[in-house]
């Protein structure tokens, strides 16, 4: 096995499914990004674009991914760094070491769906069929529709209990 010191990018709609080493797919569309371990032992990494796992910094002909790309669950155990295309190795980590990362990656995962639900049921608050009946959401409601303190109400006790963004 070769380990790879950098990866070439390659911005595609979809991940293909046969990954060449040493190129790094990004899927802007589909928020994803994926390549072949930098150990050279061939396995698929997968790393989900989204506040709660993976970010991308988009630096024009080099990329970087962070958090590091842990891959304890292959036999290879690696841990790196993707660094403007430049792999960083670091060292491995202790078997405590690696379920603190997993307890923490989880409630990441749990706090931003959190976070995402809130902000999917404030709007849903705010919005309520239009009276014409077309089903085109309102944001203001007419002081004459009855649906309308209702609505209002329980915008605001949503908003107390999650709190304003």
């Amino acid at each position: 096995m070769t380990r790879q010191t950098s990866l070439r990018l390659a911005y595609v709609e979809y991940i293909p499914a046969k990954l060449e080493p040493g190129v790094l797919y990004i899927s802007r569309k589909y928020r994803t990004a994926s390549h072949l371990c930098c150990c050279g032992c061939g396995l698929k990494v997968v790393t989900p674009l989204n506040p709660a796992q993976w970010k991308l910094k988009d630096h024009g002909q080099t990329a970087s991914l962070f958090p590091s790309i842990g891959n304890w669950s292959f036999p290879c155990k690696s841990h790196y760094w993707i660094d403007r295309c430049r792999i960083r190795w670091t060292s491995e980590m202790s078997e405590k070491k690696i379920a603190n990362v997993r307890r923490n990656d989880r409630l990441d995962v749990e706090r931003q769906s959190a976070i995402e639900l809130r902000r999917d049921i404030l709007i849903a608050g705010r919005q309520t069929v239009n009276p014409v009946g077309n089903n085109r959401p309102n944001v203001a409601q007419q002081p004459s529709d009855p649906h309308a303190s209702a609505v209002s109400w329980f915008g605001k006790l949503l908003k107390r209990w999650f709190g304003s963004n």
